[in-house]
Protein backbone atom coordinates (compact mmCIF):
# COMPACT_ATOMS: atom_id res chain seq x y z
CA UNK A 1 0.00 0.00 0.00
CA UNK A 2 2.09 2.86 -1.31
CA UNK A 3 1.46 6.36 -2.64
CA UNK A 4 3.50 7.29 -5.69
CA UNK A 5 4.61 10.91 -5.86
CA UNK A 6 5.61 12.08 -9.32
CA UNK A 7 8.16 14.75 -8.50
CA UNK A 8 10.92 16.82 -9.98
CA UNK A 9 9.98 20.06 -8.22
CA UNK A 10 10.82 21.55 -4.83
CA UNK A 11 7.16 21.13 -3.87
CA UNK A 12 7.39 17.43 -4.71
CA UNK A 13 10.41 16.98 -2.46
CA UNK A 14 8.78 18.85 0.41
CA UNK A 15 5.57 16.85 0.16
CA UNK A 16 7.41 13.55 -0.08
CA UNK A 17 9.46 14.36 3.02
CA UNK A 18 6.44 15.57 5.00
CA UNK A 19 4.21 12.63 4.07
CA UNK A 20 6.96 10.11 4.80
CA UNK A 21 7.55 11.71 8.20
CA UNK A 22 3.82 11.52 8.97
CA UNK A 23 3.79 7.79 8.34
CA UNK A 24 2.46 7.62 4.79
CA UNK A 25 4.39 5.01 2.74
CA UNK A 26 5.46 7.08 -0.27
CA UNK A 27 7.62 6.42 -3.29
CA UNK A 28 9.19 9.50 -4.85
CA UNK A 29 9.81 9.39 -8.59
CA UNK A 30 12.19 11.79 -10.31
CA UNK A 31 13.67 11.91 -13.80
CA UNK A 32 17.14 12.41 -12.31
CA UNK A 33 18.33 14.76 -15.06
CA UNK A 34 19.38 17.59 -12.75
CA UNK A 35 20.20 16.09 -9.34
CA UNK A 36 19.17 13.30 -7.01
CA UNK A 37 17.02 14.39 -4.05
CA UNK A 38 18.07 13.56 -0.51
CA UNK A 39 14.98 11.96 1.03
CA UNK A 40 14.41 9.21 3.57
CA UNK A 41 11.57 7.65 1.58
CA UNK A 42 11.92 5.20 -1.31
CA UNK A 43 13.14 6.91 -4.51
CA UNK A 44 13.07 5.76 -8.12
CA UNK A 45 14.97 7.62 -10.81
CA UNK A 46 14.89 7.54 -14.58
CA UNK A 47 11.23 7.11 -15.45
CA UNK A 48 9.01 4.04 -15.78
CA UNK A 49 10.13 2.51 -19.07
CA UNK A 50 12.62 0.48 -17.04
CA UNK A 51 9.63 -1.10 -15.25
CA UNK A 52 7.54 -1.79 -18.32
CA UNK A 53 5.66 1.51 -18.16
CA UNK A 54 3.79 3.41 -15.47
CA UNK A 55 0.68 1.22 -15.53
CA UNK A 56 2.72 -1.91 -14.99
CA UNK A 57 4.69 -0.23 -12.20
CA UNK A 58 1.49 0.73 -10.37
CA UNK A 59 0.15 -2.82 -10.60
CA UNK A 60 3.39 -4.55 -9.60
CA UNK A 61 4.28 -2.31 -6.65
CA UNK A 62 1.05 -2.04 -4.69
CA UNK A 63 0.48 1.64 -5.46
CA UNK A 64 -2.92 2.74 -4.14
CA UNK A 65 -2.84 6.40 -5.26
CA UNK A 66 -0.74 8.79 -7.36
CA UNK A 67 0.11 12.38 -6.45
CA UNK A 68 1.31 14.35 -9.46
CA UNK A 69 3.71 17.10 -8.37
CA UNK A 70 5.55 17.43 -11.66
CA UNK A 71 6.25 20.75 -13.37
CA UNK A 72 3.09 22.46 -14.68
CA UNK A 73 4.45 22.02 -18.22
CA UNK A 74 5.13 18.27 -17.89
CA UNK A 75 2.02 17.51 -19.93
CA UNK A 76 3.08 14.06 -21.11
CA UNK A 77 3.81 12.78 -17.60
CA UNK A 78 0.63 14.27 -16.15
CA UNK A 79 -1.45 12.76 -18.96
CA UNK A 80 0.21 9.36 -18.52
CA UNK A 81 -0.48 9.49 -14.78
CA UNK A 82 -4.16 10.17 -15.31
CA UNK A 83 -4.50 7.40 -17.89
CA UNK A 84 -2.60 4.82 -15.83
CA UNK A 85 -4.58 5.52 -12.67
CA UNK A 86 -7.81 5.08 -14.61
CA UNK A 87 -6.63 1.72 -15.90
CA UNK A 88 -5.69 0.68 -12.35
CA UNK A 89 -8.85 2.19 -10.78
CA UNK A 90 -6.89 4.22 -8.22
CA UNK A 91 -7.14 7.96 -7.45
CA UNK A 92 -4.94 10.57 -9.14
CA UNK A 93 -4.30 13.86 -7.39
CA UNK A 94 -2.31 16.87 -8.56
CA UNK A 95 -0.42 19.68 -6.87
CA UNK A 96 0.62 22.72 -8.89
CA UNK A 97 1.70 26.13 -7.71
CA UNK A 98 -0.61 28.97 -8.67
CA UNK A 99 0.49 30.73 -11.88
CA UNK A 100 2.09 34.15 -11.78
CA UNK A 101 -0.14 37.11 -12.56
CA UNK A 102 1.10 40.34 -14.18
CA UNK A 103 1.20 43.59 -12.26
CA UNK A 104 0.21 46.89 -13.82
CA UNK A 105 3.88 47.78 -14.47
CA UNK A 106 4.56 44.53 -16.33
CA UNK A 107 4.72 44.13 -20.08
CA UNK A 108 3.69 40.53 -20.69
CA UNK A 109 2.79 38.87 -23.96
CA UNK A 110 1.42 35.33 -23.78
CA UNK A 111 1.84 32.48 -26.24
CA UNK A 112 0.62 28.91 -26.61
CA UNK A 113 3.45 27.70 -28.84
CA UNK A 114 6.93 28.46 -30.17
CA UNK A 115 6.00 29.49 -33.75
CA UNK A 116 3.89 32.42 -32.55
CA UNK A 117 6.48 33.51 -29.99
CA UNK A 118 9.41 33.27 -32.38
CA UNK A 119 7.76 35.70 -34.78
CA UNK A 120 7.79 38.36 -32.06
CA UNK A 121 11.48 37.77 -31.31
CA UNK A 122 12.62 38.60 -34.81
CA UNK A 123 13.46 42.26 -34.20
CA UNK A 124 14.98 41.84 -30.73
CA UNK A 125 18.69 42.44 -30.24
CA UNK A 126 19.42 40.39 -27.11
CA UNK A 127 17.12 37.65 -25.85
CA UNK A 128 17.17 35.85 -22.50
CA UNK A 129 15.72 32.33 -22.88
CA UNK A 130 14.57 30.68 -19.63
CA UNK A 131 11.86 28.31 -20.88
CA UNK A 132 13.77 25.03 -20.72
CA UNK A 133 15.10 22.98 -23.62
CA UNK A 134 14.73 24.47 -27.08
CA UNK A 135 12.81 22.51 -29.73
CA UNK A 136 14.41 22.09 -33.16
CA UNK A 137 12.19 24.80 -34.67
CA UNK A 138 13.36 27.32 -32.09
CA UNK A 139 17.03 26.45 -32.58
CA UNK A 140 16.77 26.83 -36.37
CA UNK A 141 14.86 30.11 -36.13
CA UNK A 142 17.19 31.56 -33.50
CA UNK A 143 20.17 30.55 -35.62
CA UNK A 144 18.68 32.54 -38.47
CA UNK A 145 18.09 35.54 -36.21
CA UNK A 146 21.62 35.17 -34.85
CA UNK A 147 23.07 35.40 -38.35
CA UNK A 148 21.28 38.73 -38.60
CA UNK A 149 22.97 39.99 -35.44
CA UNK A 150 20.69 38.86 -32.61
CA UNK A 151 22.32 37.65 -29.37
CA UNK A 152 20.65 34.87 -27.36
CA UNK A 153 21.34 33.75 -23.79
CA UNK A 154 19.96 30.30 -22.90
CA UNK A 155 19.81 29.30 -19.23
CA UNK A 156 18.96 25.71 -18.31
CA UNK A 157 19.77 23.28 -15.51
CA UNK A 158 20.46 20.47 -18.00
CA UNK A 159 22.87 20.55 -20.93
CA UNK A 160 21.11 21.22 -24.27
CA UNK A 161 20.35 17.99 -26.10
CA UNK A 162 21.70 19.27 -29.42
CA UNK A 163 24.60 21.46 -30.49
CA UNK A 164 23.63 25.11 -30.35
CA UNK A 165 24.36 27.72 -33.02
CA UNK A 166 27.11 30.23 -32.27
CA UNK A 167 24.66 33.01 -31.50
CA UNK A 168 23.28 31.15 -28.44
CA UNK A 169 25.35 31.33 -25.26
CA UNK A 170 24.44 28.60 -22.81
CA UNK A 171 24.47 29.24 -19.07
CA UNK A 172 24.09 26.19 -16.83
CA UNK A 173 22.39 27.24 -13.62
CA UNK A 174 19.98 25.86 -11.05
CA UNK A 175 17.71 28.23 -9.15
CA UNK A 176 16.57 29.87 -7.05
CA UNK A 177 17.97 33.12 -8.42
CA UNK A 178 18.18 36.45 -6.60
CA UNK A 179 16.91 39.74 -7.96
CA UNK A 180 20.50 41.02 -7.96
CA UNK A 181 21.59 38.08 -10.10
CA UNK A 182 18.79 38.60 -12.61
CA UNK A 183 19.37 42.35 -12.84
CA UNK A 184 23.07 41.73 -13.41
CA UNK A 185 22.67 39.23 -16.25
CA UNK A 186 20.00 41.35 -17.98
CA UNK A 187 22.17 44.46 -17.73
CA UNK A 188 25.40 42.73 -18.76
CA UNK A 189 23.85 41.32 -21.93
CA UNK A 190 21.58 44.32 -22.58
CA UNK A 191 18.56 42.03 -22.71
CA UNK A 192 15.52 43.42 -24.50
CA UNK A 193 13.23 40.36 -24.26
CA UNK A 194 12.73 37.64 -21.65
CA UNK A 195 11.26 34.29 -22.71
CA UNK A 196 9.87 32.11 -19.93
CA UNK A 197 7.14 29.75 -18.74
CA UNK A 198 4.52 30.54 -16.12
CA UNK A 199 5.92 28.12 -13.56
CA UNK A 200 4.58 29.92 -10.51
CA UNK A 201 6.18 29.97 -7.09
CA UNK A 202 8.78 32.34 -5.67
CA UNK A 203 12.09 30.63 -6.46
CA UNK A 204 12.11 31.64 -10.15
CA UNK A 205 10.12 34.85 -9.90
CA UNK A 206 13.06 37.25 -9.55
CA UNK A 207 13.55 37.38 -13.33
CA UNK A 208 10.04 38.85 -13.64
CA UNK A 209 10.84 41.48 -11.02
CA UNK A 210 14.06 42.35 -12.86
CA UNK A 211 12.24 42.60 -16.19
CA UNK A 212 9.67 44.89 -14.59
CA UNK A 213 12.35 47.10 -13.06
CA UNK A 214 14.25 47.38 -16.35
CA UNK A 215 11.17 47.75 -18.53
CA UNK A 216 11.91 44.55 -20.47
CA UNK A 217 8.99 42.79 -22.22
CA UNK A 218 8.24 39.24 -21.07
CA UNK A 219 7.18 36.65 -23.65
CA UNK A 220 5.36 34.08 -21.54
CA UNK A 221 4.21 30.60 -22.49
CA UNK A 222 0.77 29.84 -21.09
CA UNK A 223 0.29 26.63 -19.16
CA UNK A 224 -0.84 23.59 -21.13
CA UNK A 225 -4.31 22.19 -20.52
CA UNK A 226 -4.08 19.00 -18.46
CA UNK A 227 -6.61 16.20 -17.93
CA UNK A 228 -8.88 16.48 -14.90
CA UNK A 229 -7.86 14.59 -11.77
CA UNK A 230 -9.74 13.48 -8.67
CA UNK A 231 -8.39 16.30 -6.50
CA UNK A 232 -6.20 19.31 -7.29
CA UNK A 233 -4.27 21.48 -4.85
CA UNK A 234 -2.24 24.69 -4.89
CA UNK A 235 -1.32 24.84 -1.18
CA UNK A 236 1.12 22.28 0.18
CA UNK A 237 -0.42 22.16 3.66
CA UNK A 238 -3.86 21.47 2.23
CA UNK A 239 -2.49 18.77 -0.05
CA UNK A 240 -0.55 17.11 2.76
CA UNK A 241 -3.56 17.13 5.10
CA UNK A 242 -5.79 15.60 2.43
CA UNK A 243 -3.38 12.77 1.60
CA UNK A 244 -2.77 11.97 5.27
CA UNK A 245 -6.51 11.87 5.98
CA UNK A 246 -7.21 9.77 2.88
CA UNK A 247 -4.53 7.24 3.78
CA UNK A 248 -5.79 6.98 7.36
CA UNK A 249 -9.31 6.25 6.10
CA UNK A 250 -7.96 3.84 3.49
CA UNK A 251 -6.13 1.80 6.14
CA UNK A 252 -9.18 1.79 8.39
CA UNK A 253 -11.38 0.54 5.56
CA UNK A 254 -9.03 -2.38 4.94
Amino acid sequence: MKILILGGTADGRHLAAALHKSGCPVIYSVAGLVRQPKLDCEIISGGFTQFGGLTNYLKENGVVAVLDVTHPYAKVMSSNARESTRVCSIPCWRFHRLPWLPEIEDNWQTYENWPALLKDLKDKKSVFLTAGQLPDLAVKTLDNYGRQGQQQILRTAVKPKDKLPESIRWHKAIGPFSLENELEIMADYQIDALVTKNSGGSSMQAKLFAARELGIPVLMFTRPELPEVDQEFSERSECQAFVESWYKDFKAYL
